[in-house]
């Protein structure tokens, strides 16, 4: 048995995928990008700002689930210049000011709408 979730609060899928999906105790959410929900616009800020975008979708979708950011265990980001790394760590570490999740971070060719970023996430619920 699993859970569809979907929240106007975040970036509708931009293709034939949920927001993210409930199965037993976790919470899987679909790779993000830095689109603003209100406009489904990117958001072509910098780095830092476009990591922040992608973690208030994430946590919107996370409240929609019943569940929140602290219950975090993993999370994969995916950028296509590990140059942003150092920035990019540091607007993410905003939302883990303690005990974050497990996580890997890798260099990719490209993402989704010229995307310089992507982030998805599993959560405990």
């Amino acid at each position: 048995m699993r859970k569809i979730i979907a929240t106007s609060e975040a970036p509708a899928a931009i293709g034939p995928y949920s927001q993210a999906v409930v199965r037993r105790n976790l919470l899987f959410i679909s790779g993000q990008l830095p689109i603003d929900p209100e406009s489904g616009a990117l958001v072509t800020d910098n780095i830092s700002g476009q990591t922040r975008r992608i973690m208030e979708n994430i946590q919107a979708i996370a409240s929609e689930a019943g569940t929140r950011l602290e219950k975090a265990v993993k999370s994969t980001i995916f950028l296509t210049d590990l140059r942003d790394f150092q920035a990019m760590n540091a607007a993410y570490g905003e939302y883990f000011p303690a005990n974050p999740p497990a996580r890997s971070t890798v260099q990719v060719a490209a993402l989704p709408l010229n995307s310089p970023i992507g982030i998805e996430m599993i959560i405990a619920v």
